[in-house]
């Protein structure tokens, strides 16, 4: 049974209430910022009657369900939100290790001489630089400047390339990719299952599965390996502020690979930890803390923009002028002073700031369980962007202190 010690529950209030003898959460949307608000306005008696048809179901549902998770509608897909519970799956994958199936990310190959130059004319790093086995974090950006999803790019060898991107973006991002490339471009996502294993004992459990092999690649590496006939893609990346690895396999291996991390003591996670994790991190969520509204530059992104080449992709002329001034607000961290839950869409107290953009709104918030107080971001005007630089957030009518702090709010020993 998980409990508290009444001191400090999810909620910031320092109750002991927030979860059920079992472990579990109670089921509250607002736990989970990062669904929609439609989705976090249902009740649970209306998601119970909703159809299953209605979403994707994952490959692995059965298994997911056999684990006890909860379902939840999450872009279009029907996945886990949690399991044991959200603590429990944060604590493991911040000391241990745990296993998120994330299908539900767009995944597509590009296979063709030539591949790195199709890839560098829509994406914002210069790829063509990358060697072979290596994984790059990369930005499409609309003629404009904005950001029109954030996502992982790795190169397999000379003529291979993989893509990963945003579940929400996956029709439009593959629409894009096979404008650029043509036929060379495979779209995976329906054929196969990903699996990120996160945590201090990641590597180590994948290897006993995997083989030793695993533990040869070095961060942002990639690799294919032979597991039981199939191959296995292996990247060691992920979005949880941990080592650890990704993995995509045949969907009709997947169900093993995932039986096999179980069995080697990885425990299951659901979207909820996973969101916790990734803020603790202060890594960006595309539409909360990045969407076409706001640039790589006032992000913190910039190091995702290569200008130096000369090459011609999506964007360029407008990052090219965006790079010469400073960004009218970043993104920030900010940390509760006093217990409180921050949501996205609550309102930042800038002082006599007033920088002429509007309101400053949090484009994430949660509280944090590895330091048992609120966490957020925002794009703060830049006067106010400092460490140090106290200011307050509005949270259910009170304005409850708060302070700037460096990003990110948690890092791990390495």
């Amino acid at each position: 049974m998980l409990t508290t010690n009444g001191t400090d529950g999810l909620d910031g209030t320092g109750s002991n209430n927030w979860h059920d003898e079992s472990g579990r959460y109670p089921f509250r949307w607002s736990l989970f910022p990062f669904v929609s608000s439609e989705s976090r306005n249902a009740s649970r008696e209306r998601y119970a009657r909703m159809s299953s048809e209605a979403l994707r179901p994952l490959p692995l549902r059965d298994r997911h369900l056999a684990a006890g998770a909860r379902m939840s509608p999450f872009a279009g897909w029907e996945m886990p939100l949690q399991y044991t519970g959200i603590l429990a799956e944060h604590a493991a994958v911040r000391s241990d290790a745990g296993i998120f199936d994330v299908t539900h990310m767009g995944r597509v190959r590009v296979e063709a001489a030539g591949a790195a130059a199709r890839i560098r004319s829509i994406t914002t790093y210069d790829v063509t630089a990358m060697r072979a086995g290596r994984a790059h974090y990369s930005l499409y950006c609309t003629p404009e400047g904005g950001i029109a999803d954030d996502v992982m790019v790795y190169r397999l060898d000379d003529t291979r390339w993989l893509i990963v991107h945003n579940a929400d973006n996956a029709e439009p991002d593959a629409a894009r990719v096979r404008a650029a490339a043509g036929t060379a471009m495979r779209d995976i996502g329906g054929e196969t299952v990903m699996l990120a294993i996160q945590g201090p004992r990641a590597l180590d459990l994948l290897a006993g599965v995997l083989g030793d092999e695993v533990r040869a690649l070095g961060q942002r590496r990639c690799a294919e390996l032979t597991w039981r006939g199939t191959s296995v893609f292996v990247g060691r990346t992920g979005y949880t502020g941990e080592d650890g690895a990704e993995c995509v396999i045949d969907a009709a291996t997947g169900g093993a690979l995932w039986d096999a991390c179980l069995a080697a003591g990885a425990m299951p996670c659901g979207l909820g930890a996973r969101d916790t994790l990734r803020l603790e991190a202060a890594l960006p969520l595309y539409g909360h803390d990045l969407s076409p509204e706001t640039d790589p530059y006032g992000a913190g992104l910039g190091w995702t923009v290569t200008l130096e080449d000369n090459a011609d992709f999506t964007g360029r002329a407008a990052l090219a002028a965006l790079a010469t001034r400073s960004p009218a607000r970043r993104l920030s961290c900010l940390r509760l002073l006093e217990r409180g839950v921050p949501r996205a869409g609550y309102v930042v107290l800038t002082g006599d700031v007033d920088d002429g953009h509007g309101l400053v709104t949090l484009t994430s918030g949660v509280f944090s369980p590895t330091l048992r107080i609120g966490i957020a971001m925002a794009y703060l005007p830049i006067a106010v962007s400092e460490p140090g630089t106290r200011l307050a957030i509005t949270i259910h009518g009170r304005d409850v202190p708060a302070e700037v702090v460096p990003r990110p709010f948690y890092r791990r020993d390495d």
